[in-house]
């Protein structure tokens, strides 16, 4: 036993941390895709599911059912939010240069409401017609609030324009939902509150390359972000156009995190807690808190969905209601700490 201990002390010190910690995060994420496929209101065995999966035996046909129709494409919506929320949220931080910060700050959350809003209060729902309107209000809301903070010459123009486009956005979202009916009160409520319940392999199959291209160019962007830390006159002196690099970003961040919003609805505190964690454990080297936040944010979003399908089974909770019940506390003790800085 001692040995073991010795030989793994060796072993992690020829190992950098934040390569460490690149690989705890996707071991513990492999735990959580393991246990989130085989625990709910219908349980499927460990040892079933691995049988099933090498071709030693076969899952019956509920258990198939479950496991391909449902459990997988859901698993698969909830890794992919979680990734791009983690990373957006990463980028929105570096270009504010404020651990507050998430992609809901310039307008994307509430414009995509807005969109979804109207949809099911003057349309016939459905999932097509309501996610098209709310991605296209998420990306509406996203340029008007760069239009107007583009005329400031720092980041605190971007900043103002986004809360005066949330503020009239909300507005406007209550004067709809005032004419709303009962029916559509219930889906306007449960939409802002978040859900995965609309995973299917279409809609997984669509979102995916989105969601891939977009995370792959904010990370490729990494070097920039650092630059944004240093302050705007430093990253101008480095070559950079911030006018650029900021309507860059934000496209970017758009493009991401709005396919996903108009599909899942509002799931709050990912795109804050998770990335503002991950810097405070590996620094503020966008190299790595990038990465680490997409391996982060699609571990807190599969376990938040496992936690939503099993406390209240057969019922579920709406994600975005674990996300800030869990969120907000942990992000209150990290202010009383004096961390959120």
């Amino acid at each position: 036993m001692s040995e073991w201990v010795v030989t793994m002390k060796r072993w992690r010190q020829h190992i950098p941390p934040t390569h460490l910690a690149l690989l705890i995060l996707a071991v513990l994420l492999l735990i959580a895709l393991l246990t989130t496929v085989t625990q709910g209101a219908y349980d499927i065995s460990l040892k079933s599911l691995f049988t099933g999966m090498l071709g030693r035996g076969r899952l019956d046909e509920l258990s198939q059912n479950v496991l391909f129709d449902i459990r997988l494409p859901r698993m698969m919506l909830a890794l992919i939010a979680g990734v791009a929320l983690g990373v957006t949220g990463a980028a929105m931080q570096a270009l504010f240069r404020n651990p507050l910060a998430e992609p809901g700050l310039v307008g994307l959350s509430a414009g995509a409401s807005l969109g979804a809003v109207l949809a099911i209060v003057l349309t016939s729902g459905g999932l097509l017609i309501i996610g098209s309107s709310a991605f296209l209000g998420a990306l509406v809301a996203t340029y008007l609030a760069y239009m107007l903070g583009v005329r400031s010459h720092n980041v605190s123009g971007l900043l103002l324009a986004g809360i005066a486009i949330n503020t009239i956005v909300f507005s406007l979202m209550g004067l709809m939902i005032v004419q709303a009916s009962d029916a559509q009160l219930r889906d306007i409520t449960f939409w802002n509150m978040g859900s995965l319940a609309g995973a299917t392999w279409p809609v997984v199959g669509l979102l995916s390359p989105l969601v891939l291209i977009g995370v792959g160019l904010l990370i490729s962007r990494w070097k920039v972000m650092n630059a944004l830390l240093v302050g705007d006159r430093a990253a101008f002196h480095l070559g950079y156009n911030l006018k650029t690099v900021r309507w860059q970003l934000l496209t970017l961040v758009a493009f991401t995190a709005g396919p996903l919003v108009a599909v899942t609805g509002g799931i709050g505190f990912v795109g804050l807690v998770v990335p503002h964690l991950v810097r405070m454990v590996l620094g503020a080297d966008h190299r790595w808190v990038l990465p680490a936040s997409a391996l982060a944010g699609a571990l807190a979003l599969v376990l938040s969905d496992s936690v939503a399908r099993v406390v209240m089974a057969p019922a579920e909770l709406p994600i975005g209601l674990v996300t800030s019940l869990v969120g907000g506390p942990f992000f209150i003790w990290l202010l009383l700490k004096g961390h959120a800085r």
